[in-house]
């Protein structure tokens, strides 16, 4: 898939950084990198940063393609080596600053959800370290500040 070409007024003031997460909710790693999204845009602000629509990007929404065009970083962030973030985004056509998977980076271990149904089903969040949200974050938050 090519840039569209966009109905968006590019002239219309938008994020200056876009964070391209994989948000899978299959497995600790991805609800990890959706968290940690979350909190590097909670602690930047919606001025420096903001979470993309990866389904607006692979089903070629003009909002979402023309603010990523006019982006200065996109960075993606993956749980897991399938690297689906990062896929959709150069699929699209669009360069990133840095491609961040967690199991590689900051050496998260996979965990499944599904595997505990029928057996010890804990809480989402017990599947979840804080501190592998805090690493990833800070990951995300200093290649946003990278000049």
């Amino acid at each position: 898939m090519t840039q569209a070409s966009s109905h968006w007024d590019e002239s219309i003031p938008s994020h200056e950084n876009i964070i391209y997460a994989c948000f899978g909710g299959l497995s600790n790693t991805g609800i990890t990198a959706a968290l940690a999204s979350l909190e590097a845009v909670k602690e930047l602000g919606l001025d420096k940063a903001c979470i993309g629509c990866l389904a607006g990007v692979s089903t070629g929404v003009p909002p979402v393609l023309g603010k990523t065009r006019v982006a200065k970083k996109v960075i993606t962030v993956d749980g897991c080596p399938m690297e689906c973030s990062r896929k959709v985004i150069e699929q699209a056509g669009f360069p990133i600053a840095k491609s961040i998977v967690l199991v590689r980076d900051i050496g998260m271990k996979k965990k499944a959800l599904h595997e505990d149904i029928g057996k010890d089903l804990k809480p989402v969040m017990e599947y979840i370290s804080e501190d592998d949200v805090r690493k990833a974050k800070e990951l995300i938050i200093n290649e946003l500040n990278k000049k």
